[in-house]
């Protein structure tokens, strides 16, 4: 999965920006009504009105970046690089007053006097702002800290990943947050109890998570006797590098421990506590349907999510539909290899054999980063062959920090920084290397590398002529529909030719398509956590440790899960249409191009891309 898009961070960043994961665009068949009244406008006019529309949008991508100073950070701005967001529902309101002034000022250009990439910018714009606008009213249906995201992790992971320190004011920037995290997290205790007040309360199995992860924080130097804490020992590295005296470095390093005690300290023990009130109100009901109107707000997360109409029921259908397929296909496997006996034992067998498991050790662990890294290096050489435009900005392979990997996600992407000084990451979490078999490491690492992620993020940043809110935009089901299509693509020319790193390519498919059965379970028809993770074990080869850890992530983000197949599916279908139309004239490197050259986009959109791609070819 691509970690920009599913962070607390990324997502109140996302709201601010208009960027979030959104429904279907304007129906493309609105552009010809557009495009033919163009006609009747100059060359000059459409200049005029399409560079006011792009310095507009560029305007408000920035105002909305420049009150953000976290993600400042996130795109490598060091401005506001001592300060945090606001979180308080009062700028909750402040930022929808500015959503609806800034679709005013959308609405005021003359949309028939735009060029065909500015009208789609318009379009874009205008139907994220109304977006953001209509999902105000749901902007507490989720649940600010739990074990996938949220503050009480992500202000660490910042600091460490995204805060550069390159001389002393950067050093003391990093400072000046650390005292200032008790005031962000009083704002996040506000935010609790208002969804608590509400209703809206996470189920008990979360919080033990949370508090474990805050408490991780404030453990070791100079909380205690220990080694350093991992902020400690962050900040130490970092001013370790620079050119300063020893002087000067001991005071940074007195300051950094005063602000740990003195802020860090009481701001996760205050959270802590918080939590812990929490722990006490929750109840097992694990479902969006539990929530007041719960059921129109988890159909408009879908909507959001999918970028499409689908319902609750088709897309429960449509998964039931490809876990059969997908199993046909690994009895196919199966048999290659010799196994005798049903799919069920075949699973159990490839979830019990210790061959495919690397030690629990520091070699184990440095043997399957080095393994990963080979496959992306092997897969870069084959560029050519599948694509025109390639990304500029490296990427490299990483191990989820200790402080994060018990509760953090199997595998993430982290995109580069905005200036491309910060390559793109993929992180393997290595926790637990049971549930990092080495049969899906090729699958995994083509999704969260190359071809996958760094690919279509990499790419989608360094586009030009396009506004910055399109390069740094977000649509769950073009994104991770990318991810899980080119985890399949590879095998079309060669690769997985070990037939269980084939059936590691099909397990992880499948386990995409058990969550279109087991998010619309879960969320609409009123499946417990248990009987979620029974479905998983049942059909897929996967740990149970694996299929706990996703059901909780179902609960906590309801709907995320479904884009990662209906994305793909469209992907497939666009391209099996385009196949068929041009027969000998379809070439692979086009029309991945046409997918990615003009950065993320609702699935109906890409499809009138596909269109317009076809009719070319024709022409």
């Amino acid at each position: 999965m691509a970690n920009i898009t599913k962070t607390h961070l990324a997502l109140a960043v996302a709201l601010a920006l208009g960027t979030a994961a959104c429904s279907e665009a304007p129906a493309p068949s609105e552009q010809p009504q557009q495009q033919a009244a163009t006609q009747q406008v100059t060359a000059e006019e459409r200049q005029a009105e399409s560079e006011k529309a792009n310095k507009l949008f560029e305007d408000m991508f920035m105002e909305a970046v420049m009150r953000s100073p976290m993600y400042q950070s996130y795109l490598g701005i060091k401005q506001d690089q001592d300060k945090w967001d606001d979180i308080s529902d009062a700028k909750a309101e402040e930022e929808l007053a500015i959503a609806k002034a800034n679709l005013e000022k959308v609405e005021a250009i003359d949309e028939n006097k735009l060029n065909e990439q500015t009208y789609l910018s318009w379009q874009l714009m205008k139907q994220e702002l109304e977006q953001q606008i209509a999902d105000h009213k749901w902007r507490h249906y989720n649940y600010p800290v739990n074990q996938m995201f949220g503050l009480h992790s992500s202000v660490v992971s910042l600091l460490i990943n995204q805060h550069r320190i390159s001389d002393t004011t950067d050093a003391e920037a990093y400072i000046s947050r650390l005292n200032g995290l008790p005031e962000l997290f009083a704002q996040l205790e506000e935010n609790l109890k208002i969804r608590a007040e509400k209703g809206i309360i996470a189920p008990k199995f979360v919080y033990p998570y949370v508090i474990s992860d805050s408490q991780n924080i404030i453990k070791g130097a100079p909380f205690d006797d220990g080694e350093p804490s991992v902020l400690l020992e962050d900040f130490t590295k970092k001013i370790g590098n620079l050119d300063i005296e020893q002087a000067q470095y001991d005071q940074l390093v007195s300051a950094a421990e005063q602000a740990l005690t003195q802020s860090v300290k009481p701001a996760y023990e205050g959270l802590i506590s918080a939590v812990e009130d929490l722990e006490q109100q929750a109840d097992t009901k694990d479902g969006a349907w539990k929530f007041p109107e719960g059921e129109a707000f988890y159909n408009n997360a879908l909507q959001r999510t999918t970028t499409t109409d689908l319902t609750a029921d088709e897309i429960h259908e449509i998964g039931l539909s490809e876990v059969a397929r997908i199993h046909d296909e690994m009895r196919v496997i199966m048999e290659k290899v010799g196994f005798e006996g049903t799919l069920q034992e075949f699973f159990v067998h490839m979830r019990n054999n210790q061959d495919f498991i690397y030690p629990d050790t520091a070699e184990g662990r440095q043997r399957y980063l080095d393994e990963a890294t080979a496959l992306i290096d092997t897969m870069r050489e084959f560029l050519d062959e599948l694509f025109i435009t390639k990304p500029k900005a490296d990427m490299i392979v990483k191990a989820v920090e200790p402080f994060r990997e018990k509760s953090a996600g199997k595998a993430f992407y982290q995109q580069p920084s905005m200036d491309g000084t910060r390559p793109g990451v993929y992180y393997a979490n290595l926790y637990d290397m049971a549930s990092m078999p080495t049969y899906q490491m090729e699958a995994l690492a083509y999704h969260e590398g190359i071809p996958g992620h760094h690919m279509q993020i990499a790419i989608q940043q360094e586009l030009e002529g396009i506004p910055s809110f399109r390069k740094f935009g977000r649509y769950t089901a073009y994104s991770e529909g990318w991810g899980l299509y080119t985890e399949m693509l590879p095998k079309e020319y060669g690769f997985y030719k070990d037939p269980y790193s084939d059936f590691g390519r099909l397990a992880m498919e499948l386990w995409r398509a058990v969550r279109l059965v087991v998010d619309t379970g879960i969320h609409a028809k009123q499946w417990t956590r248990e009987e979620g993770i029974d479905f998983y074990v049942s059909n897929t080869p996967n740990a149970e440790a694996d299929a706990r850890k996703m059901v909780e992530r179902h609960i906590v983000m309801p709907g995320q899960a479904t884009a990662y197949k209906i994305g793909m599916l469209k992907i497939l279908e666009l391209r099996e249409k385009a196949q068929t139309a041009l027969g000998d004239k379809f070439d692979i490197r086009e029309f991945h191009d046409v997918i990615l050259a003009n950065g993320p986009v609702p699935l109906n959109v890409l499809e009138q891309f596909v269109d317009d791609y076809i009719a070319s070819k024709q022409g």
